[in-house]
């Protein structure tokens, strides 16, 4: 194989056992919310700028309660910004996991497509009207164009 960007196993414990511990760590993490697309389009977006921010109006507030509005909750506000204090390192790591899962998940296909390019090449090359035929037509299926009946052309594998 020309490339090999990664090379390890996961065991069907191991796949478990993570599964269970991203389960743990939702259920330690009870407050979570599932936004619709809409409400997230919605929604004012927090950066750091803005983090700096709140945590600036929280002095202010804490400070000057005589100032606030009628009806504002200063326990609530106080207790938004701690969570978000606490759920921040908290996000960086699952950030990170999720990138490196991503970086992988990538890297694997690569490998796994350019593999399977050089298994369909090298059938090819072994030649047609042999046992090969049928599994020949079924890999072929993967670059046939839905509009017309003649097969795209395969491209070449990565080098």
């Amino acid at each position: 194989m020309p490339s090999n960007h990664v090379s390890g196993t996961l065991t069907a414990a191991d796949r478990q056992a993570v599964i269970e511990a991203m389960k743990t760590a939702q259920q330690k993490l009870p407050f979570l919310i599932d936004l619709k697309p809409e409400e997230r389009r919605n929604l004012p977006r927090m950066g750091d700028k803005t983090r700096a921010f709140v945590e600036r109006a929280l002095e202010v507030a804490s400070g000057n309660p005589d100032i606030l509005p009628r009806g504002f909750d200063l326990e609530e506000f106080q207790r938004d910004a701690e969570l978000l204090r606490s759920l921040y390192p908290v996000a960086q790591a699952v950030e990170q996991l999720n990138e490196f899962v991503d970086d992988t998940m990538l890297a694997l296909g690569s490998d796994a497509y350019t593999a399977a390019l050089l298994v369909y090449q090298a059938a090819k090359i072994a030649g047609s009207g042999g046992a090969l035929d049928a599994q020949l037509d079924a890999l072929g299926q993967r670059f046939a164009r839905k509009n017309s009946g003649e097969p795209a052309p395969v491209p070449a594998a990565a080098h």
